[in-house]
């Protein structure tokens, strides 16, 4: 079974837990930023959902651009890694983690 890309994401981070992602994406046509740290994720512009077995980034979700980030996140003071990646740069990330 494939996994979907919220929970890829997640395994990501997982492997990775000095890094945070941000996700500028669009949700049922309306924009959210989601963040995934540690293997959790959590938007920044609507509510969380409570079970945190479930990815806040549905499949269908356009995903516009993913930034890496260095841990802890700070709004006001974000630490890039990578900024603007698309999804297929990501998955390339991705597939290099064995994720």
């Amino acid at each position: 079974m494939k996994q979907s890309i919220g929970h890829r994401l997640e395994q990501y981070t997982l492997k990775r837990p000095q890094e945070v992602l941000l996700i500028q994406a669009t949700i049922d046509g309306e924009a959210d930023e989601i963040t995934i740290f540690k293997g959790f994720s959590s938007s920044l512009m609507r509510p969380t959902a409570f079970d945190p077995d479930v990815p806040m980034l549905p499949d269908d979700a356009e995903i516009r651009s993913i930034d890496r980030l260095q841990a802890p996140y700070h709004p006001d003071h974000p630490r890039f890694i990578q900024q603007n990646l698309s999804l297929a740069e990501m998955q390339g990330l991705l597939e290099q983690m064995c994720v």
